[in-house]
């Protein structure tokens, strides 16, 4: 069964983290996620832009494109991971390396019943409206 784990942080922490700060929890990540390939279950995994770029498409017809995050909380969607396991119960120890990694974040774990593999996207260094 593959799982999507979302990283969620509260608003303005990992903003607040300095460059090295930063450097260093993104390198105890690359430890879980080398693992996790190593044994062959990692899938996607992305670390999305800061909320101040984000935006949202909501309504009926061709809906209305609003600025912001896509949700009214203090923490955001930082990133996700797509795992492959074969209980939930390897899904939330996953779930627990990551959190070992940065014990600050939420990571909420949710089933995928379908998943369409495609090319792998290609690395961008910003985007522009």
């Amino acid at each position: 069964m593959l799982y999507a784990i979302l990283a969620y942080h509260a608003s303005g922490v990992v903003e607040s983290w300095t460059p090295d700060e930063d450097a260093a929890v993104m390198a105890d990540l690359a430890s879980v996620r080398e693992r996790l390939l190593a044994e062959g279950k990692l899938g996607p995994a992305a670390r999305l832009g800061p909320t101040e770029g984000a935006f949202t498409l909501r309504g009926s017809g061709a809906g209305m494109v609003i600025d912001g995050p896509f949700a009214e909380t203090k923490e955001q969607l930082l990133g996700f991971y797509v795992v492959d396991c074969a209980t939930r119960d390897e899904a939330i120890e996953a779930a627990r390396s990551l959190r070992s990694a940065n014990p600050t974040a939420v990571y909420e774990i949710r089933p995928i019943p379908l998943y369409l593999p495609g090319v792998p996207f290609p690395v961008t260094e910003s985007v522009e409206n």
